[in-house]
């Protein structure tokens, strides 16, 4: 397990790794950070550019799990226990964990719409969107909000479609035509 603390000279070591001859390193630099500057990190972690995301949720069961998120979603398994699993969810670690899943409603306004929150998701380019669209259509999906254009015609037009994992947790799946109209304004 890595130890935690800071070292001298304001250097994090959060993450320690080890050289051939034991001696601690870090992984993970950052500056003391002081009021009113951006803390600044230098990825010297193995994950340099992009970062992954992590993301832990609950689930009522792994089985159904590993069906949902890699049979219907397509993602692949990773390292699991007898109490989570992990998936590689499009780039990211999606990790389930057994238990109650969080309680969401339908209070996220966006445009006409009322999207669950909390939600989360993933943002695709438009010919991976709509074979995730036919793929979630084929598996007989319940849709939240079927396959759909939203903002037509303006910046930030897209794709969206949202539906529920089998235990109620809330996914959005974005389709844009390119990278930057994610954050076209």
């Amino acid at each position: 397990m890595a130890d935690a603390g800071m070292g001298r000279g304001g250097r994090s070591y959060g993450m320690l790794g080890r050289t051939r001859h034991g001696s601690r390193t870090p992984r993970t630099q950052t500056r003391a950070h002081a009021p009113n500057r951006p803390m600044t990190i230098d990825h010297a972690t193995p994950f340099s550019s992009p970062a992954v995301f992590h993301l832990a949720i609950n689930v009522g069961d792994l089985d159904r799990a590993r069906d949902f998120y890699g049979r219907v979603l397509g993602c692949t398994e990773g390292r699991s226990t007898g109490t989570w699993v992990d998936f590689d969810f499009f780039g990211h670690q999606l990790s389930l964990h057994l238990g109650e899943p969080f309680s969401t409603a339908a209070t996220g306004r966006v445009g006409d719409k009322m999207v669950p929150m909390p939600h989360f998701g993933i943002v695709l380019l438009l010919p991976q969107w709509e074979a995730m669209a036919r793929r979630l259509e084929a598996a007989g999906t319940d849709f939240v909000l079927k396959p759909q254009v939203r903002f037509e015609g303006e910046p930030g037009e897209q794709r969206t479609m949202f539906f529920r994992d089998p235990f109620g947790n809330p996914i959005e799946v974005k389709g844009f035509r390119t990278r930057e109209a994610v954050y076209a304004a």
